[in-house]
């Protein structure tokens, strides 16, 4: 079934362990987030916020009429996993069944920043078994699928809620934050492990955030280096990769105990299934002043800096996961922001760097993510590709546009990637 609705084509590794050719994945999202404010009481599900319940399959054929070939988007877990082993496909088989016959491959989010509300929030240490046995059952159910971020940016999933008290549990402490941490990264680690068991050739878009912190003066300084460690804690983690020694001390002060860490540590046998996806904004790099407390930035490296250093540091074949500009009051913000995000993947690509695919998200227009969901404003965010009457902007005509000039020059220079013996 999947061959068969692969454009552009791409090659599936065999059981002997074969490479494969992805090509290039020219991406947009449906935004699914759904945490919950004010205690749980809350919940902002911007499927609903958006219009997507209503217009999904309009929404569906604007993807097509991008000429994407790939589509982030996955059911509501708060509203598909009902209890321990119950599961509401309803709403899944509806939309799946419509994504396999218009060959629009998703790429599946699994969790996107919330939890049903009978597990609580990302404090239960019940929820990475609990997220496992979902993720294995989708992987059933919908055995086509081969693209999956089982959490979606499992750093900012654990910041907003346990660190700066903004979502779910909405703490402020150390410990919280590193036991979302852990349930967080554990989550994804056993979800990855448990789809794997149904679809052996499986491949991960981790989809994370890449953050970067300047100081602000010489006090700011161990602020800064602190702060520029911890962004790699989730992915660290995630790719069995050591952590430096002041963040294992963090980590260990703060509940981990040394029998998760090595769980974690033995996270590295899935790293030939992981893509390195990583979201970009303006919004991604801080000044740290000398009281250790940021403020947004601007650009002051870019994307395609700070991209190199996380390359460098896992060696990943990487995918731009996650972009968007409001349209500005000139209205070609957002076009200009497209070519400079794209200009960065070219520049990556020219010096070496495995850059596999580019997602602009999301397809429409957003709700109240000029307040993180934190207020409940109802006010539009014009960052989509359409707006929310499903009208063109003006990046979605430059995004359009895109695909078609790159598209085939990139089919002739992508990326393969190789899966081992016993892991494909």
């Amino acid at each position: 079934m999947l061959d068969s609705l692969d454009h552009p084509p791409r090659t599936l590794p065999d059981r002997a362990g074969t490479a494969t050719n992805l090509g290039f994945l020219f991406a947009t999202g449906i935004e699914n987030s759904a945490p919950t404010l004010e205690g749980g009481r809350v919940r902002r599900d911007q499927l609903a916020e958006c219009g997507f319940y209503d217009r999904w399959r309009e929404d569906f054929a604007l993807v097509q009429e991008l000429g994407c070939g790939f589509l982030r988007y996955g059911p509501q877990l708060h509203t598909t996993l009902r209890g321990p082993g119950e599961y509401d496909w309803s709403f899944a088989d509806e939309t799946f069944a419509r994504l396999c016959t218009s060959g629009i491959r998703p790429i599946v989010d699994l969790c996107h920043f919330g939890v049903p509300d009978w597990v609580g929030d990302f404090q239960n240490p019940d929820f990475p078994a609990l997220f496992a046995d979902y993720a294995r059952e989708f992987a059933r159910r919908f055995s086509w699928v081969r693209l999956y971020t089982p959490v979606n940016e499992m750093f900012i999933t654990a910041a907003f809620s346990a660190k700066y008290g903004w979502w779910n549990e909405q703490r402020h402490d150390d410990r919280s934050y590193v036991t979302a941490i852990r349930n967080v990264v554990m989550a994804n680690v056993l979800a990855m492990r448990a789809i794997l068991e149904v679809r052996p050739d499986a491949l991960f878009i981790q989809s994370e955030s890449t953050e970067q912190f300047h100081p602000e003066c010489p006090d700011s300084l161990p602020h800064a280096e602190h702060r520029n460690a911890e962004r790699f804690l989730t992915l660290d983690l995630n790719y069995g990769k050591r952590v430096c020694s002041s963040m294992y001390e963090f980590l260990c002060d703060n509940g981990m105990t040394r029998e998760d860490y090595r769980f974690f540590q033995r996270g590295g046998e899935l790293t030939p299934h992981c893509i390195m996806g990583n979201d970009w904004y303006v919004t991604n790099e801080h000044i740290i002043g000398a009281d250790g407390h940021s403020r947004w930035a601007g650009e002051v490296f870019g994307y395609d800096t700070v991209t190199r250093d996380y390359h460098a540091r896992y060696r990943l074949p990487v995918m731009h996961t996650e972009t968007n500009m409001d349209e500005g009051p000139r209205g070609d913000e957002a076009v200009h922001w497209l070519w400079k995000q794209w200009s960065g993947i070219m520049r990556l690509r020219g010096d070496g760097v495995p850059m596999i695919g580019f997602t602009w998200y999301s397809l429409t227009d957003q709700m109240d993510w000029d307040s993180a969901l934190r207020e409940r404003n109802g006010r539009v965010n014009p960052r989509g590709l359409y707006d929310l009457d499903r009208k063109p902007r003006a990046v979605g005509l430059a995004y359009r546009r895109l695909i078609a000039q790159w598209r085939p020059v990139l089919k002739r220079q992508s990326h393969c990637l190789t899966l081992p013996a016993g892991l494909s």
